[in-house]
C-alpha cells in the first residue's frame, strides 16, 4: 500500500510534531494496520517528558510513540495470509521477541534481550498506520470496541501479574494502586476466584472507580478527609478481612505501597511486585521473618503466555474497561493528551488517542 499518512513524530523531550509521512511498506512477515485507537501509557508520558530514554541507540527520536493499539488490517505479507485478511479487527502485542534466544526457547518471551518494541524501539501507534509482525497481531471479538481493544496490552500485563499471584479459590487479595492496571487486576482477581478484594490508593476518584468495577473494600492512605482514610493500613486490612491477607499485588511504583505489601500480608502469603520503582529505590525485607513466615515474593514483567485469555475476559464481561477510559483525544491532539495525563489536576485514569475513530 502506498500513500501518505498523518503521524505524531516524537523527537526529544517536549518536542512532538504533527507531520505527514509515507505509509510504511511491509515485509513478508508483517501486516499493515490502520490504527483505530491507541491508548496513552505511563511510559509514553515518561518518554515525552524525558524521564526515561527510548530504546533507540541514542535514546531519542524521531519515533512515533504508542504501543497500546487496535485497528484494522489493510495489507498482509505472504507469510501471514493463512491467518489474516484485509478488514480483520485486531490488537497488537508490541513486544516482538526474537524467538531464537535461550529465553524465547523456554517461553520466557518477556525477558528476550533482542526484542523490538513498537513505540519504543520502532515506530508505534501515534500514526494512522503501523506495521507489525503477523505473529504479534491478535483478532478482536466483534463485541469488543476498538478503544477497549487498545487496552489489550496493559490488560495482558495485568493478567500475567494475577497469574503470578497464584490465587486459590476464595482467597482475599489486596491490590495496591488504583490506576488502569490496578483496576484491571481487581476484576481479574475476582475472575480468578478471589474472595474479597481490597483496593489501596491515595485518591478517592480512582478508588471510587475501583468500587464500581468490583473492589469489596477500598482504603485511602493519604487523604485524611476521605471516608475511606485509614492511618494504619495493616490494622485496617485486618479489621476488614478479619486477618492479614494471603495475597497482595502492587501495581504502583510508590515505595510506601511496595513496603506496605509486606505489612498487610501474613504467613504463607504471596506478594507480586508489578509497578516500576526508580533505579535507586530499595525494598527492605525482614529476611528472618520472611523465611519463618514462609513468604513468597515475586516480580511480574510484561505478558508472556497470557494473550489467549485477554479478549475472552473482556468479551465475556468479566473485565469492564469502560470506566477506566476517562479521556479521549484526536490524533491531532496527541501531544496535548500526553501532557494532560501528567499535568492536569482533573480526575483521570486512562487517556486514549482516537486515531481512525473520531471523538
Amino acid at each position: 500500500m502506498h500513500g501518505k499518512m498523518v503521524v505524531q513524530n516524537f523527537y526529544e523531550p517536549l518536542v512532538m510534531k504533527l507531520e505527514e509521512h509515507d505509509i510504511p511498506q511491509i515485509a513478508d512477515n508483517e501486516v499493515l494496520i490502520k490504527v483505530m485507537a491507541c491508548s496513552i501509557c505511563g511510559s509514553d508520558v515518561s518518554y515525552y517528558f524525558g524521564h526515561s530514554p527510548l530504546g533507540t541507540p541514542d535514546g531519542k527520536g524521531p519515533l512515533y510513540l504508542g504501543h497500546e493499539m487496535s485497528g484494522v488490517v489493510v495489507e498482509v505479507g505472504k507469510l501471514g495470509k493463512a491467518l489474516f485478511k484485509e478488514g480483520d479487527r485486531v490488537a497488537v502485542n508490541p513486544v516482538q521477541q526474537c524467538n531464537a534466544c535461550e529465553y524465547c526457547m523456554r517461553g520466557e518471551f518477556n525477558v528476550c534481550p533482542n526484542c523490538e518494541v513498537i513505540g519504543v524501539t520502532v515506530n508505534g501507534g501515534f500514526a494512522e498506520y503501523v506495521k507489525v509482525k503477523y505473529t504479534h497481531v491478535y483478532k478482536i471479538p466483534d463485541n469488543v470496541k476498538f478503544e477497549h481493544g487498545a487496552l489489550a496490552e496493559p490488560l495482558a500485563c495485568a493478567t500475567y501479574g494475577i497469574k503470578r499471584l497464584d490465587i486459590e479459590l476464595g482467597q482475599d487479595v489486596v491490590v495496591f494502586g488504583p490506576g488502569p492496571i490496578g483496576l484491571m487486576m481487581v476484576q481479574l482477581a475476582k475472575a480468578a476466584g478471589a474472595g474479597r478484594v481490597v483496593l489501596v490508593g491515595r485518591r478517592d476518584f480512582p478508588l471510587g472507580i475501583g468500587k464500581q468495577v468490583g473492589a469489596t473494600f477500598v482504603i485511602n492512605t493519604a487523604d485524611k478527609n476521605s471516608p475511606d482514610y485509614a492511618p494504619d493500613l495493616a490494622a485496617r486490612v485486618k479489621e476488614l478481612l478479619g486477618h492479614l491477607a494471603p495475597r497482595a499485588i502492587v501495581a504502583t511504583s510508590n515505595m510506601d505501597a511496595l513496603q506496605g505489601a509486606l505489612l498487610v500480608t501474613g504467613a504463607a502469603s504471596t506478594i507480586v511486585y508489578f509497578g516500576l520503582p526508580g533505579p535507586n529505590d530499595k525494598l527492605e525485607v525482614p529476611m528472618l521473618e520472611a523465611i519463618q513466615l514462609d513468604r513468597t515474593i515475586k516480580c511480574s514483567w510484561l505478558a508472556p503466555r497470557v494473550w489467549d485469555n485477554v479478549f475472552h475476559v473482556v468479551s465475556s464481561g468479566q473485565v469492564n474497561l469502560a470506566p477506566i477510559i476517562t479521556h479521549q483525544f484526536p490524533l491531532e491532539d496527541a501531544e496535548k493528551g500526553v501532557r494532560f495525563m501528567k499535568e492536569s489536576k482533573e480526575d483521570k485514569i486512562k487517556g486514549v488517542i482516537l486515531v481512525g475513530l473520531r471523538k
